[in-house]
């Protein structure tokens, strides 16, 4: 099953970004910090306890062992894309969250992990503890070929889709969106990708306009 984040756009380490609505739309991305820094090969990723630190947040891989940070990431997924009912919202909660639990269990279950990664955040000063509870927000990163995007990229064969971020209410406006986009643009260059990619309404001027200064 792949659960169907609602509205996503493109950012890319080639400095462009995607976004669908009618049509698609190019936009510049803005540039980011070099990451040759950081590592020289794929084989650092495994040295790096997190991917970014800035802000105040650290951001890191899901622990795929633990089930209570599995169960974390769910529920501030689920808290984030729920839209409210008027009826029997707790119980269609419920149900929400058990398909975003079932789905992130089959993609860690099915996918390589250098084709698939869930990227937490938590609190700088909190990650000592490196419980479940800390996890504030959430990112998916999957490798795909869709050729709709492709085509628009010549040259290139696959890219990083990034889907399902997610902040906990209590911490939004604090840049840990930023911070998680500045992680999957890590994760991009230490896997090798030249592209990442996300989805956006075309009308939606206050995510393109995220996206592009992310």
């Amino acid at each position: 099953p792949k659960f169907p984040y609602p509205g996503s756009s493109g950012l890319g380490v080639d400095q462009r970004k995607l976004t669908w609505s009618r049509f698609p739309v190019f936009l510049r991305c803005a540039s980011t910090e070099s990451l040759t820094s950081l590592t020289q090969n794929n084989a650092a990723e495994i040295e790096l306890k997190y991917l970014v630190s800035q802000h105040g947040w650290d951001v890191r891989r899901l622990n795929r062992d633990d089930e209570d940070e599995i169960r974390r990431v769910s529920l501030v997924q689920a808290e984030a894309f729920h839209i409210p009912l008027a009826l029997f919202d707790d119980f269609f909660f419920m149900f929400f969250q058990a398909e975003v639990l079932s789905a992130l269990l089959y993609k860690l279950k099915n996918s390589p992990p250098d084709r698939y990664a869930c990227l937490v955040a938590e609190q700088t000063s909190e990650t000592e503890t490196l419980s479940s509870s800390s996890v504030v927000g959430v990112v998916d990163v999957t490798a795909q070929t869709e050729s709709s995007v492709l085509r628009y990229f010549p040259g290139v064969e696959e890219y990083l889709y990034v889907s399902g971020l997610a902040v906990s209410k209590s911490q939004r406006r604090k840049k840990m969106a930023s911070t998680l986009l500045k992680a999957c643009d890590v994760l991009c260059y230490l896997w090798g990708f030249k592209l990442l990619a996300l989805r956006a309404y075309e009308d939606d001027a206050a995510a393109r306009n995220f996206y592009s200064n992310a």
